[in-house]
């Protein structure tokens, strides 16, 4: 018979309730079953495996899960950014815009006395 890889899940079989060992034998999937089925392994060592199993199992999906939070992290951390980039835009921008104000008070100023002079003609 082969052994169990880690003698931890042995223990935690032994202090399994019947009801515990039951869902846990219900949740069997693959070539565990079939093995126990042939008599290839004890009920306790088919439960420790499928314990291992399930550990394992549950270690990849929270090892997935920190992946996706970080990566949804590191999505909002991007917006924050680039509303910052705006605002340094838009205070780069605000410079520009008085230097057009200006600009176009200068060119207002040159124009009113040509108007001055078109009125004083009409007249």
């Amino acid at each position: 018979m082969p052994k169990i890889s880690n003698p931890l899940y042995a223990e935690k079989v032994k202090k399994l309730s019947k009801i515990e060992s039951e869902r846990l034998l219900s949740r069997m999937s693959g070539k565990l079953p079939k093995r126990l089925e042939k008599e290839k392994l004890s009920k306790e060592e088919a439960l420790a495996l499928q314990m291992e199993l399930e550990d394992e199992q549950l270690q990849e999906w929270r090892k997935m899960m920190a992946e996706l939070k970080s990566k949804i992290e590191n999505k909002d951390k991007p917006k924050g950014k680039e509303a910052e980039k705006a605002k340094s835009a838009d205070k780069d921008k605000a410079p520009s815009k008085a230097k057009e104000v200006e600009k176009t008070k200068k060119v207002a100023k040159a124009k009113a006395p040509v108007e001055k002079s078109k009125k004083v003609q009409a007249k």
